[in-house]
C-alpha cells in the first residue's frame, strides 16, 4: 500500500492558487483511475484506488498547508507505512512553471507543507516537485505562489496534470526515472 499526497489549503478560494497544484495533481489521478469515493479521513479527504496493480490512498489534508504534516503523519500511523511508502506532490519555485522532477529526501526550501511532514515524520520521502516557477525576486514569492493561474496557463497546467496521471503507473512501481521521462515525452509533444 502506498501513501500519495497532493498539498494545499482547503477551500474554493484557493482551489486555483499555484499552491494548491498538489491537490490538483491528485484530483486528476483520483478521476483518471476511476479511484473511490472521497471520505472524511485523518482530517482530509482520502480516496481509495489502483494504479498498475498497486492499492494507492491519495490523501489531501484539510489542515491548511502549514499543518499537511498533522494529517499524513495520522495517515501513516493507521496504516503502519513507512517513508518509503510516502510520496508528496506539491508546488515548487525552483523549477519552471509545469516541469515535473521526483526525488528523495532533502530539505523543505521553504515550504511550509514539507515543513510540517519532516516535522511530524521525517524528510526520507519522495517528492513529486511540480514546477511554478519564481516571480524574480523573494519579496514578489508570496504574492506568486498564492496567486491564482492565469488563463494562459491553464492548457500547460491540464496538459501537466494529465500527462502526470497518465504516466502515474511508473510511480507506483517504483520507477522514477521513467515516470520523469514519460511525463517530460508527453509534454514536448503536446
Amino acid at each position: 500500500m502506498q501513501l500519495w499526497v497532493g498539498l494545499g489549503n482547503p477551500g474554493p478560494q484557493y482551489a486555483m492558487h499555484r499552491h494548491n497544484i498538489g491537490f490538483m495533481a491528485v484530483d486528476t489521478i483520483a478521476d483518471v483511475h476511476n479511484f473511490g469515493p472521497v471520505q472524511n479521513k485523518f482530517q482530509g479527504w482520502m480516496q481509495e484506488g489502483r494504479i498498475s496493480g498497486e492499492n494507492i490512498l491519495l490523501l489531501k489534508p484539510a489542515t491548511f498547508m502549514n499543518e499537511s504534516g498533522r494529517s499524513v503523519s495520522e495517515a501513516m500511523r493507521f496504516y503502519k507505512l513507512d517513508l518509503s511508502a510516502l510520496t508528496v506532490f506539491h508546488d515548487e519555485l525552483d523549477l519552471p512553471p509545469f516541469k515535473v522532477k521526483v526525488k528523495r529526501g532533502g530539505g523543505h526550501a521553504g515550504h511550509n507543507g514539507l515543513r510540517s511532514i519532516d516535522q511530524h515524520l521525517d524528510a526520507d520521502f519522495r517528492r513529486v516537485r511540480l514546477g511554478i516557477g519564481h516571480p524574480g525576486h523573494k519579496d514578489r514569492v508570496t504574492g506568486h505562489v498564492l496567486g491564482n493561474f492565469v488563463k494562459a496557463e491553464m492548457e500547460p497546467l491540464a496538459e501537466m496534470l494529465g500527462a502526470i496521471a497518465a504516466e502515474a503507473g511508473h510511480l507506483a512501481e517504483d520507477d522514477d526515472t521513467r515516470f520523469m521521462n514519460d511525463v517530460a515525452l508527453r509534454l514536448s509533444e503536446s
